[in-house]
């Protein structure tokens, strides 16, 4: 039997799963309850994770899906559902409304940036500019990272709403997420 073929095991936590041959090289991120395999896009990744299905369904909505399996690299600051279910009521449910894809795609184009900004190169970046970073987005607009913490990085939009990066580094074979827990809006 070609050693390509086995399924390798992996030990997470306390129970044993089982993964696609080849995986036991990646570094793979828990996300969701799913690992996040850096050899399958933002996307591809995105799609399996619990955590992120009202995000997913946003991408669909506003047509971005084609975009985020492009080559990149990207950055995804990726909130989680509860992110979404902390803005107003019905802001989710207006958002996801074909008469609304303009401002949906502006609010999830505000998530990413060209580039792969890993927690080591926000952190040199952050070092760099005295305490902040400032990265420019897809939609046009600027995000603020800052460290909070010798260990804990947040993200600031424009509105002055700040989120913590929660899970840093999740590798993708396009990009890096870095998954945060509020929704980043743009300015007017």
């Amino acid at each position: 039997m070609k050693l390509a073929a086995l399924t390798a095991l992996a030990l997470i936590g306390t129970a044993a799963v089982a993964l696609p041959a080849g995986a036991a090289t990646e570094a793979t991120v828990m996300v969701g309850g799913q690992q996040m395999f850096p050899n399958k896009d933002i996307v591809d990744n995105a799609v399996n994770s619990a955590d992120h299905t009202t995000l997913v369904a946003a991408v669909k909505a506003a047509g971005l899906v084609d975009a985020l399996k492009g080559k990149g690299p990207f950055t995804v600051f990726a909130p989680t559902n509860e992110a979404f279910a902390a803005l107003p009521a019905g802001t989710v449910d207006t958002l996801l409304k074909p008469e609304n894809k303009a401002t949906l795609t502006k609010v999830l184009t505000y998530h990413v940036v060209a580039g792969d900004y890993t927690g080591a190169k926000l952190k040199s970046l952050i070092q760099k500019g005295h305490g902040s970073a400032t990265l420019k987005t897809l939609s046009g607009g600027e995000l603020t990272v800052m460290a909070n913490g010798p260990n804990n990085m947040v993200v600031r939009d424009e509105k002055g709403g700040v989120a913590d990066i929660t899970i840093s580094d999740v590798h993708q074979s396009n990009g890096v997420i870095q998954v945060v827990d509020k929704v980043l809006m743009p300015g007017a």
